[in-house]
């Protein structure tokens, strides 16, 4: 069986769907969504503001790249929009929003004022970090509360363990049967040690 008759006869199997988000005949991409926007009558929404007086554009493109991998891309992947618009020719959300940015950029907006604005349409499960604020803090912080505890909690176990050691205790010699020999190369150690 050929490559191209086996993947005609899938759908005769009913797997086809499930395996091949892409249409056989036409070979055109479909975009499947099975994110947080998947419910929605509308995946994509446009980020528009009007254009500054006098816009020119706001950042450089390495700029605007940097700011797109700020924004979670709103398909349903787990990427940013700079990589799924770069990675997935499949999906098109990614390039919709790109143009948003482009449009935003162009009009005169810094990148605060941009994320601003998609974090109003999308709320704040677009972008791909939380903001540093209000209980979102909470996550920022947490880990070294939790490591200064854990250092913490480990030092006062050590000296707790150090203060029940047992402690060995010499045991008084007899110098009385030691030569004189040993008395002065002990009483020379003594002095050089001292």
């Amino acid at each position: 069986m050929k490559r191209r008759e086996f993947l005609l006869a899938v759908p005769a199997l009913g797997l086809g769907a499930a395996m091949f988000p892409r249409r056989l005949a036409g070979a055109q991409a479909v975009q499947t969504f099975n994110g947080p926007m998947a419910d929605a009558n509308e995946v994509y929404r446009p980020v528009t503001l009007p254009a500054k007086p006098g816009a020119q554009a706001s950042m450089s493109d390495a700029q605007r790249d940097d700011l797109e991998h700020k924004l979670h891309c709103q398909c349903g992947c787990n990427l940013d929009v700079y990589t799924c618009r770069t990675t997935d020719f499949a999906c098109s959300v990614s390039p919709a929003m790109h143009a948003d940015v482009m449009g935003l950029v162009s009009g005169g907006y810094g990148a605060q004022e941009i994320l601003a604005a998609f974090k109003s349409v999308y709320g704040e499960k677009v972008l791909m970090a939380p903001g540093k604020s209000g209980f979102n803090l909470v996550g920022y912080t947490m880990p070294f509360i939790a490591l200064a505890g854990g250092a913490v909690l480990v030092t006062a176990l050590i000296n707790r363990w150090k203060s029940h050691a047992p402690v060995a205790v010499a045991s008084p010699v007899d110098y009385a049967d030691a030569s004189e020999g040993e008395l002065a190369a002990l009483d020379a150690a003594v002095r050089r040690d001292g």
